[in-house]
């Protein structure tokens, strides 16, 4: 028989998804030459991993229960820092000369548990969700040297380099550039995924950036089949821990940062399905297209079902397909399928940045400050709900902050059978996601702030799941605000809502992620006309509707092509996103 040699190793796609081996819960990120280091807190394994095969290497076989539970990670001059419980400690053992030798030592010690460590020159920084800061200690003596606030509500992770200090939040699912010296944020970016728990910059060949990767640890639902039990299919869960580039471009004139994005598909089709023998004559029915928008870009749109025309509506595009009759009974599908490139995005204002902004404008205050959609603006309950949430704030942006953190302080979220109106949503302590944006849309017009409601639906989150059908639960709305001088900010309606009474994550503040899909911004979604239509018929009566997304590349920014529409339909080039 003859033998097998050993052949070059299957490499990685560049850029892609890191998945090391025989690993749990991965925490800590770090860069060694040409590998990456992380902690897997389960097992206590300090690992190496090739990013371009996904090899994976223990370095401290031996005494693994002294790093069990051990978190952050930072490699300096061949030393291995890292946390375990309120503890920082340091190890000698790449450069020991056996395994046996290698030492363990304690270097500096918090009220609070640690979760991140970086060190540059001098110092070693570490992070304390519990103390909300980032600490810095001086290398040779271990004592206390510098503080700053942490960005973010969540257990951080850092890395750092000559100028920077780079934190990843799990709880923000944001990575943030701080300046070294001042603590002061340059910046801060979306990730893709959920529960980021490092992050590394990766040295890249000679005179490019380096690339940022981001270590992601969490839990993910699956479907077990156990052949011994009654029912086979049983709901469970296991560990998820993979490494993912972020790719980011960041604009200092408009302070927006964009971050990995993805091409879609989205098809929205209405399938005819009349609850009552209806005929009507004369009909258009009008379907909003997705937005051309600072973090999403068009590329093709067509019809499914049924012809359309496109017309202008706002600034925003919208399908109208038109029947000279819809007969009692008739089948039918009409709708669009467009392929969009959606990014990651996140504004970082600070309310000094927004002192001076000029007066709302009479148009602006006409159209964005009234009760236009039963929102129980003259209320008594939601007329002392506007003054309580501000109190004697004046600043636009932390005026709206305040009034997101008494919304999200008094409702809970659930799904109800119909959108009641903001008195009774905010009485009864439980609304949907359009009820939290009837309330916080009521209480900001009340203090002056233009707003409106965005959106239709999102994505499911699933970015690994290439080219397979994605279909929502439902659908989803958030708002926009609008700054003076500055334009329309994001903000999520109820999606911030995590955690009892706060502190609430920002990282939808400002921000979208990129499954987040903008179609018809400031007009209704879909209507429908026709010439006898009786006034008891709703959209709802006439049909149902299908939603589906596909999710088919990875998008860098700054590097996809985008197309825009052209009046008929068709697409015509446009430039670079």
């Amino acid at each position: 028989m003859e033998s097998l040699s050993l052949g070059e190793s299957l490499s990685v796609p560049a850029g892609g998804t890191i998945r090391p081996i025989g690993v749990y819960v991965l925490s800590g990120l770090a860069v060694l030459g040409d590998c990456l280091l992380a902690l897997d807190t389960v097992r206590g394994y300090l690992v190496s991993i090739d990013p371009k095969t996904n090899n994976t290497t223990i370095l401290n076989s031996l005494g693994l229960e002294g790093w069990m539970d051990a978190t952050g990670l930072a490699v300096d001059e061949g030393m291995v820092w890292f946390a375990k419980g309120k503890q920082i400690f340091s190890w000698d053992g790449l450069s020991a000369e056996t395994p046996e030798a290698s030492v363990i030592e304690a270097f500096a010690r918090l009220p609070y548990d640690v979760d991140g460590v970086a060190v540059w020159g001098s110092t070693v920084y570490a992070s304390c969700q519990k103390s909300g800061y980032i600490h810095g200690f001086d290398r040779a003596t271990g004592k206390s040297v510098v503080r700053f606030p942490q960005p973010g509500v969540g257990t951080e992770h850092l890395t750092v380099t000559e100028d920077f200090l780079w934190v990843c939040d799990r709880a923000e699912q944001t990575v943030y550039c701080l300046d070294r010296a001042t603590g002061e944020i340059q910046f801060s970016a979306l990730t893709p995924f959920a529960s980021p728990t490092g992050i590394a910059l990766y040295p890249s060949a000679e005179g490019s950036e380096p690339t940022c990767y981001v270590l992601y640890s969490d839990e993910e639902p699956y479907i077990r089949d156990d052949p011994n039990a009654e029912s086979p299919y049983q709901l469970t869960f296991r560990d998820r821990t993979f490494i993912h580039p972020l790719h980011l471009r960041h604009d200092p004139e408009t302070r927006c940062t964009l971050s990995n994005g993805y091409l879609v598909e989205l098809s929205y089709v209405e399938e005819l399905l009349p609850l009552e023998s209806l005929t009507l004559n004369q009909v258009e029915w009008r379907i909003a297209l997705p937005s051309d928008t600072a973090r999403q870009r068009v590329r093709h749109v067509e019809p499914i079902g049924h012809p359309f025309t496109i017309e202008e509506k706002e600034g925003q595009r919208v399908a109208v397909f038109k029947f000279d009759q819809l007969q009692a009974n008739q089948g039918g599908l009409l709708g669009w399928r467009a392929v969009v490139e959606m990014y990651s995005l996140k504004y970082h204002l600070s309310p000094a940045d927004v002192e001076d902004i000029p007066e709302l404008s009479p148009e602006f205050q006409q159209r964005y400050l009234v009760d236009d959609d039963e929102l129980a603006m003259d209320n008594p309950t939601i007329q002392r709900a506007a003054k309580e949430a501000v109190g004697t704030e004046t600043n636009v942006l932390r005026k709206m902050l305040k009034i997101r953190n008494y919304v999200y302080d008094r409702l809970s979220y659930g799904i109800q059978p119909h959108i009641d109106t903001p008195d009774v949503a905010l009485e009864r302590g439980v609304g949907s996601c359009g009820e939290y944006v009837g309330v916080l849309l009521a209480l900001a017009r009340l203090n002056g702030i233009a707003c409106r409601t965005i959106g239709r639906y999102k994505c499911p989150p699933h970015p690994e799941r290439r080219h397979l059908p994605l279909e929502p639960d439902f659908n989803h709305v958030w708002l926009e605000f609008y700054v003076p001088g500055i334009g329309w900010l994001p903000m999520e309606s109820n999606v911030d809502d995590v955690i009892e009474r706060g502190p609430y994550p920002t990282r939808f503040f400002m921000g979208l992620s990129w499954f987040h899909t903008e179609i018809g911004k400031g007009i209704s979604f879909e209507k429908m006309k026709a010439a006898d239509v009786p006034e008891h018929i709703s959209l709802g009566d006439l049909a149902i509707n299908h939603i589906r997304f596909r999710i088919m590349d990875e998008l860098v920014p700054g590097n996809a092509a985008h197309s825009g529409y052209s009046p008929n339909g068709s697409i015509s080039k446009a430039g670079k996103a």
